[in-house]
């Protein structure tokens, strides 16, 4: 006997400028974007003309003259946000939040309550609509895969049910780029190789699949690609990372961008950490290049670590390791850190000066504890104060945002 599909994935539409849209209505079904010298989101009729997110707000504009770019509305986007989350939950407590603007939930135990998953599905449409004056887009399904698959099929503003008896039929025609864990670089590889549907990709023969894309996640995308996906909706997920990242549009690799964006980005990062008493031992950066192609590079350490200067520190170093294989690249468009190995500490413990290679960056250590102290002080600060009364020197001095704080925070939100 065949599992129900239970499982939605909710979606709302180009949620940032859909919220624009509804606080103006003079800007409905005109092509606008949210930001300014980046564009950090963008409406359908945007996208049309090929806008899209961090695309330099100069490129956006050749592309569509008649764009219309907006400061953005922080406040409004985590408060309809957490409405429309809101709406879910009064349906199902089996609901996980994976960002601002989407999530899970599986209503297997309340359709004798609401009637079947796909007329659930049409009442939390209705009422976002209706008291948000938002479109989401639904997808359900047996899985978590293709449920989130589904909505991307439905959008804008539609729903899809996937049938268990036709599930194979409906996933092996759609494009490869939909799946998770699909992006810009895995597409052009598969394309390399006349790969272009999930159908041929899961179709490919013996372990070339893991030969191209490395055995996890060529295990992976082939097991997505069949639908095996016995993942759980987990209502109280724990962080397992902390990151951040830097939209720049189109800037040159110079010290006097990469500097001031990795210390940014270290700070939100490591006050993250501070704060829920998880340092991590394990740092990734990941750099953008202005054709969207993007490396990555990490390293784990000794100790695990949440100081501001040091995080920025090691993550000089592997940005300037990353840029040093790809010589001939001169323009960026993204810096990101992340930590990840969290560990519990809620104390420091202190280190012996034994003369180790990386003693500065051990939280124990002389330097260690002057820089936690430094770090608990800013805290401090910050938590009376707020964010800006108080920051590193050579980030407030030599960085120009062009990416708002707030948008940051809300992508950076622990949910």
């Amino acid at each position: 006997m065949e599992t129900p599909a239970t499982i939605l994935h909710a979606d709302l539409d180009a949620f940032y400028a859909s919220v624009e849209q509804m606080l103006d209505p003079s800007l409905r079904g005109k092509p606008i974007a949210v930001g300014g010298g980046v564009v950090l989101a963008a409406s359908y009729e945007a996208k049309y003309f090929g806008v899209r997110s961090g695309m330099p707000g100069r490129q956006a504009r050749e592309l569509c003259p008649q764009l219309t770019f907006v400061s953005g509305h922080f406040k409004e986007y985590q408060r309809l946000g957490d409405a429309a989350i809101a709406v879910l939950n009064d349906f199902t407590p089996l609901v996980e939040r994976i960002s601002i603007d989407e999530a899970f939930a599986d209503v297997a135990g309340c359709t004798h309550l609401f009637g079947p998953p796909a007329d659930i599905a049409s009442a939390i449409r209705r009422r976002v609509r209706g008291e948000l004056g938002l479109p989401i887009s639904i997808g359900v399904a047996r899985t978590k895969h293709l449920a989130k698959i589904a909505s991307q099929v439905a959008k804008p503003d539609g729903l899809v049910v996937v049938d268990p008896l036709n599930e194979l039929d409906f996933l092996h025609d759609l494009p490869v780029e939909l799946m998770w864990g699909v992006g810009p670089v895995t597409r052009a590889r598969l394309a390399a190789h006349d790969v272009y549907t999930i159908g041929q990709l899961a179709r490919m023969p013996g372990r070339s699949l893991e030969r191209l894309l490395g055995q996890a996640a060529g295990e992976k995308l082939s097991a997505l690609a069949w639908n095996c996906d016995p993942r759980e909706i987990r209502t109280h997920r724990r962080a397992q990372s902390a990151g951040a990242q830097s939209a720049l549009g189109r800037q040159p690799v110079d010290e006097r961008v990469l500097r001031p964006t990795l210390r940014h980005l270290a700070d939100r990062v490591a006050t993250r950490l501070r704060v829920k008493s998880r340092p991590g031992r394990t740092v990734t950066v990941r750099v953008r290049f202005a054709d969207l192609r993007a490396v990555t590079r990490s390293i784990t350490l000794d100790a695990p670590i949440s100081a501001t200067a040091t995080l920025a520190e090691v993550a000089e170093e592997l940005v300037r390791a990353a840029l040093a294989d790809h010589p001939r690249e001169r323009t960026i468009s993204l810096l990101a850190i992340s930590v990840s190995h969290l560990e519990e500490r809620s104390g420091l413990q202190l280190d012996l000066p034994l003369g180790l290679q990386d003693e500065k960056r051990r939280p124990g250590t002389r330097t260690g504890l002057a820089r936690w102290k430094a770090d608990r002080a800013m805290d401090m600060i910050r938590d009376r104060f707020g964010w800006q009364a108080i920051g590193y020197g050579s980030v407030a001095l030599e960085l120009s945002r062009s990416v708002p704080d707030e948008f940051r925070e809300l992508a950076e939100r622990d949910l």
